[in-house]
């Protein structure tokens, strides 16, 4: 709970919610932006430190590793800390995926790009992250912070640290820069910068399942303590990174206190500079005021977030690995993919923290998001828009807020550990594509998704530093649902573009108890045969 006094509470309070009213999309209007892509000023995707000493990380191979779903039912022992477990840490969480390039008719390259293992609203990637590790074998005999540069999967190495965290537990900060969120996005780029930075956690949390350790985030410390730590106190203006959350990586047997003072790991010493990422820039002040109106003081969650056993759903023998690498965002459903009742079933009850605690169990609050479904293409299951009440508490404040007309009607077959129900039959692809702002996507798959967060109940509960945290939790949500797509065989997307109070009013939402923050659709996904695809680390070696 926040400590801060009750009128400066009120005053950051104030500045986020006038925030969420302004960057709302409306049928008649969108959030302010530029309007138009400015593409000579289009930021560098990759941030790297000139003058840092680079180690470069073995690249590892997808072969072996834990199957897919014992991620979240039973992971394997714990590996030792070494440079090939910080590699492939990284590796499977926010290393390159991919790279795509288009060729004109003369077969000239007109673009390439690359893919990441985390996914990004519009690729952009605003989110950086930061290794804090005493000696590491293979990797340096002393402690150190290290900036991650995905372009070349390796280490910069910022600082040295004559005291860093126990030998059987790493640090790992992220940070955003919502400059590259804002360059396309305008004054709604703070909101995903915040759900890329959720997609980030869930990403580094179910690598380290992989690996056979435990992710949790550490909320205690202050948002200028975390900047500090990190180093990125010394960056100024529009470019800067903004601290985000750290993560505590530790084998799942520890227990007890860190036993490391964050605040005396900061210091002097630091090296190398921030490359600038554009030539210029368009100005977004309101991203400022909401950044500093949500920073934290350092947080302590009277309720932790919900644990137990996970339900025994049956090993399908996937790849962990294969399936977090080749998780891709869909540009397209073919609005003809089905899926069947009990693969629906199944992938909900990985986004159910009660049934399914991991990778949840990572945030140190209950769950505060739960779901409306538009489903459109599911095998012996009505059409219609459901209800899917992520923690009990949810329950009656979403029954009292939502429209009274809703049926609450559990659907046949349903497990008793999934608290779904439909609210309303009927054919929902015409209003999911509507409130989507008009993009086929939402009405093409098998279903889609609108996100709802408990905003009345959680900022009383935390503060104003909450509202990053929602968003936050969307994406960790988001992150599950990408990954339970490439699982059934399916593809999904983020939906970042919605019109917010459409939404609202269409589930009967007068007030802001509930909101909506986040979208989603999965199906199956068209490709575009114009592109070709190469390994993510061929540029390395010249071949592509």
């Amino acid at each position: 709970m926040s400590s801060q006094g009750s009128g400066h509470h009120d005053g950051r309070q104030r500045t986020i919610r006038a925030y969420h009213e302004r960057t709302k999309h409306h049928l008649d209007r969108y959030a302010r932006s530029l309007g138009y892509l400015d593409w000579a000023n289009q930021p560098d995707p990759f941030r790297r430190y000139e003058g840092a000493p680079i180690s470069r990380l073995p690249l590892p191979s997808e072969e072996g590793g834990p199957s897919y779903d014992a991620l979240f039912e039973a992971p394997p022992p714990p590996e030792p800390l070494d440079a090939d477990w910080v590699s492939r840490l990284f590796y499977y969480s926010l290393a390159l995926s991919a790279w795509k390039r288009i060729r004109d008719r003369q077969g000239r390259v007109l673009d390439r790009w690359s893919l990441r293992v985390n996914p990004s609203s519009g690729n952009l990637h605003p989110t950086e992250a930061y290794l804090i590790a005493g000696a590491v074998p293979g990797l340096s005999e002393e402690g150190g912070v290290w900036h991650y540069a995905p372009e070349i999967h390796g280490l910069e190495q910022l600082r040295t640290l004559s005291l860093g965290p126990p030998p059987d537990c790493v640090l790992l900060g992220l940070t955003s820069i919502h400059w590259r969120e804002a360059w396309k996005y305008g004054e709604r780029a703070f909101r995903y910068s915040q759900l890329d930075l959720g997609h980030a956690v869930g990403a580094v949390a179910l690598a380290a399942r992989s690996l056979g350790w435990r992710a949790r985030l550490d909320d205690s410390a202050s948002t200028r303590t975390l900047a500090k730590l990190l180093g990125i106190d010394r960056q100024h203006g529009v470019e800067a990174e903004r601290a985000g959350c750290l993560l505590v990586l530790t084998p799942p047997d520890r227990t007890g206190s860190l036993g490391v003072d964050l605040a005396a790991l900061a210091g002097s010493g630091w090296r190398g500079e921030p490359n600038r990422l554009s030539p210029d820039h368009h100005p977004w002040p309101v991203i400022d005021e909401v950044e500093e109106a949500t920073e934290s003081p350092g947080l302590i969650h009277p309720e932790p977030s919900v644990s137990g056993p996970a339900p025994r759903l049956g090993d399908r023998g996937l790849s962990a690995w294969r399936i977090i690498r080749r998780r891709r965002s869909a540009v397209a459903m073919d609005a003809m993919t089905h899926i069947s009742r009990d693969a629906f079933f199944r992938l909900l009850l990985r986004v159910v923290p009660a049934a399914t605690p991991a990778p949840f169990d990572t945030l140190p609050w209950r769950p505060w998001v739960s779901l409306l479904l538009f489903v459109h293409r599911v095998e012996g299951l009505e059409r219609g828009i459901y209800a899917l009440v992520r923690h009990p508490a949810h329950d009656g404040s979403l029954r009292r807020s939502l429209r009274p007309d809703f049926l609450w009607r559990r659907p046949e077959g349903c497990p008793d550990a999934l608290p779904l129900y439909l609210l309303q039959a009927g054919d929902a692809r015409g209003v999911a594509r509507t409130i989507a702002c008009h993009q086929e996507i939402a009405s093409d798959g098998v279903f889609a998704v609108a996100m709802l967060a408990a905003f009345d109940a959680a900022l009383a509960s935390g503060g104003a530093a909450m509202y990053r945290r929602l968003f936050w939790e969307a994406g960790l949500v988001g992150q599950v649902l990408y990954l339970e797509a490439e699982a059934a065989g399916i593809r999904a997307t983020g939906i970042g573009c919605f019109f917010d109070d459409a939404l609202h009013e269409l589930a009967g939402i007068a007030e802001t108890s509930w909101q909506s923050l986040y979208h989603f659709t999965l199906g199956g996904a068209l490709e575009d045969p114009r592109l070709e695809t190469a390994e993510a680390y061929a540029h390395l070696a010249g071949e592509f």
